[in-house]
């Protein structure tokens, strides 16, 4: 995990469920700590879609789709 080095450590202690913490660990094939960051993150990124998603519609963005698309490749 790079995130080590940049970022400081809290150290817990959690009661998991067995079954869940075992199923999360294959799925992820890596250790504990690994998989308890990845589902922290993944917490996140819902919380950031949610919020995007509650912004649809209420922003009105004036684009010209057919310009926009009209893209000089290099």
């Amino acid at each position: 995990m790079n995130e080590r080095n940049t970022e400081s450590i809290q150290r817990v202690t959690a009661n998991l469920p067995e079954k869940l913490l075992k199923e999360a660990l294959k799925t992820t094939r890596a250790g504990i700590t690994e998989t308890l960051v990845e589902g922290l993150r993944l917490i996140r990124r819902r919380q950031a879609y949610a919020k995007a998603m509650a912004l649809k519609g209420k922003i009105n963005l004036k684009i010209n789709l057919t310009q926009s698309r009209e893209r000089t490749y290099r």
